[in-house]
């Protein structure tokens, strides 16, 4: 009985680990890339960093609001790779 106990609890330790980043993906941040600043569009959109964020921002200062998420892809730098991979992220 004591080792059908550690037994479970083992297996109860292993799952929680390794579904804990899947998890994580869950509560996902979200930015609006027409109002941002540069370090909270560096921080939740993955694989930009301060340089791809603060083109975004110059990018948007230059044309105006973007229209779509799309969009994104006129700054240098950004391709619709990087786009797709944040389209939970991006509000408008």
């Amino acid at each position: 009985m004591n080792y059908l106990v550690r037994a479970v609890s083992c297996m109860f330790l292993v799952v929680s680990l390794f579904s804990a980043p899947a998890f994580a993906d869950a509560d996902l941040s979200v930015v609006n890339i027409n109002t941002a600043d540069a370090t909270t569009l560096a921080t939740v959109l993955s694989g930009v960093g301060e340089s791809k964020a603060k083109a975004i921002i110059i990018y948007r200062q230059t044309h105006g609001e973007f229209k779509a998420a799309e969009e994104l892809t006129e700054v240098k730098g950004i391709g619709l790779k990087l786009v797709k991979q944040n389209q939970d992220r991006i509000q408008l």
